[in-house]
């Protein structure tokens, strides 16, 4: 589907322009009719299938090509309590849409995400509710993170009858929807009314609160029945190389919520992206938003192996951002700003931890980027010491759990990036409903 700019988006600045605007009401209907409306009781659509939050995508297709977006709101929401959010930031081309039956005719994919997008729209707009509070029951849960995780599980749990209160360190939720999905994709809407909406169950969220200096453990413990860990990743990976302190160099997180924040980095005509995830290729795609007019990822392994979503690197490209593979940074060069960044070629050796061929440098090969701008986006600090303090077990600093999200302490359940390290907001989602339903289980046998 070409995508056309409205008069509005076209005096949008491009670094906060939306890479898929909304639909209007009658290419909304049209796109729907494309759907062949797949699968049954017995065999579930391809779409729903390939979707982590189990939406029932040709259920709530069909109810907009009818001209009922409120009733196609009702299945996602119900599905996904962070519907609106998701269809902005989904990878849909790797879920849902990558799965549609008429890509295997060759066809273009049904917009799954856009025409989710255009329900959620206008069941927020009209600030419609789908969900009513049931009877309380007399546990209360504690959710540590209103992220994507948390927000779920603090959602499923209280439409289930439980007391929710969530404790979020940060001012706003959110978690990385707010802080570091890149802008072109999501600012803050719809967030704010899906928070909402949670809010109206029931479920009561505390900003600014740490757990561990407002509240101490013993005090969370004493006040809940069982609680959610959704506190996600730290801080962005150093890439611990001599230089990284110079002005000009990024941290991807900062550099992302600076821009969300209003304030537009000033990062001259070449940029180096180091890095080969998801955020690297986001990052990079602003940069060129921001002017940048040469735009480099240094990424050690090959494009084979690279992390980051086939076709996130394709756009990127597209848009002209240039790639180096088997490329590490040595050092980075300037007085007080950085200048230079010296590299060096790789080459692929046996296997590592990761069961992929390890990058090894390859000696005199070294060689030297004029740079302005160099952007870090090699991966969070795990919380450690957090989970430690709370005798949770970790492997690879990452939340151990088992097939409900429950850790090594019966009371404490688990999800999102402090569980997989660092996945799609979808994903979040779901492990904060599968957890839920855990935790339910596990207060039921008193």
């Amino acid at each position: 589907m070409s995508v056309l700019l409205s008069p509005r988006q076209e005096r949008i600045p491009p670094v906060y322009r939306e890479i898929h605007p909304p639909l209007d009401d009658a290419t909304a209907v049209i796109e729907a009719d494309r759907c062949l409306e797949c699968g049954g009781p017995y065999a579930p659509a391809p779409c729903m299938e390939a979707c982590p939050a189990r939406v029932p995508v040709p259920q709530f297709i069909r109810a907009i090509r009818d001209g009922r977006p409120d009733e196609a709101a009702r299945l996602i929401f119900e599905a996904n309590i962070l519907g609106g959010s998701c269809a902005r930031v989904c990878p849909v081309e790797e879920l849902c849409e990558g799965a549609c039956v008429l890509t295997k005719e060759g066809r273009r994919a049904v917009s799954i995400g856009r025409l989710q997008r255009y329900a959620t729209d206008v069941a927020l707009s009209h600030q419609l509710n789908f969900f009513t509070r049931p009877t309380w029951k007399p546990q209360s849960v504690g959710v540590i993170g209103a992220g994507p995780a948390g927000l779920a599980c603090a959602a499923e749990l209280a439409k289930l009858g439980y007391e929710v209160v969530v404790y979020e360190g940060r001012s706003e939720p959110g978690g990385l929807i707010t802080s570091a999905i890149a802008p072109y994709k999501q600012m803050k809407e719809p967030l704010p009314a899906e928070v909402a909406m949670i809010e109206r169950l029931g479920v009561k969220l505390h900003y600014g609160v740490m757990v561990g200096r407002d509240i101490s453990v013993e005090e969370l413990e004493r006040r809940h029945h069982a609680i959610f860990l959704g506190v996600g990743l730290g801080a962005d990976t150093k890439a611990r190389i001599p230089g990284e302190e110079l002005a000009g160099v990024w941290d991807s997180l900062e550099f992302v919520e600076q821009i969300k924040r209003g304030y537009l980095p000033k990062i001259g005509p070449t940029v180096a992206v180091i890095g080969g995830g998801n955020t690297a290729i986001d990052v990079a795609r602003e940069a060129v938003r921001l002017g940048a007019t040469n735009v480099m990822v240094l990424y050690r392994r090959t494009e084979d192996q690279m992390p980051a979503f086939k076709h996130e690197i394709k756009a990127a490209r597209k848009e002209g951002v240039h790639f180096y593979w088997l490329t590490a940074p040595v050092r980075l060069l300037g007085d007080s700003k950085v200048r230079q960044i010296e590299c060096i070629h790789m080459r692929l050796g046996a296997p590592d931890r990761s069961s992929r061929p390890a990058p090894e440098p390859v000696p005199g090969t070294e060689f030297t980027l004029d740079v302005d701008t160099v952007i870090k986006a090699i991966g969070q600090e795990k919380r450690v010491e957090f989970l430690k303090a709370l005798g949770i077990q970790t492997e690879g600093g990452l939340v151990r759990v088992n097939e409900n999200f429950q850790t090594s302490r019966e009371k404490y359940f688990a999800g999102g990036d402090c569980v997989n390290g660092g996945a799609t907001v979808v994903e979040a989602v779901r492990h904060g409903k599968i957890a839920a339903q855990g935790i339910a289980k596990f207060l039921a046998k008193g």
